[in-house]
């Protein structure tokens, strides 16, 4: 499953980050933010219109990732509350 794919209020626990091409520097970019194997995410809130930017809580830390961001990240129910 996809990070994008998550519902408001979800949480799961990111399995990785993958690239869309060589050298992706959004990806390089989202495993140095901590969106690295074994972090529970969360989804805390989407924008209004088709949902874009999501607002994504990985430990303390919060982030707005637009759901193309969100897709690079596999995730895993990790039934975190």
């Amino acid at each position: 499953m996809r990070l994008s794919e998550l519902k408001k209020g979800a949480s799961a626990v990111v399995r990785e980050v993958e690239d869309t091409h060589a050298a992706d520097p959004i990806a390089r970019r989202l495993r140095e933010l901590g969106f690295v194997g074994g972090e529970p995410v969360r989804i805390v809130a989407s924008g209004p219109v088709g949902g874009d930017p999501l607002l994504v809580q990985i430990g303390y830390t919060r982030f707005a990732l637009r759901r193309a961001e969100a897709a690079r990240v596999v995730v895993e129910d990790g039934g975190v509350s």
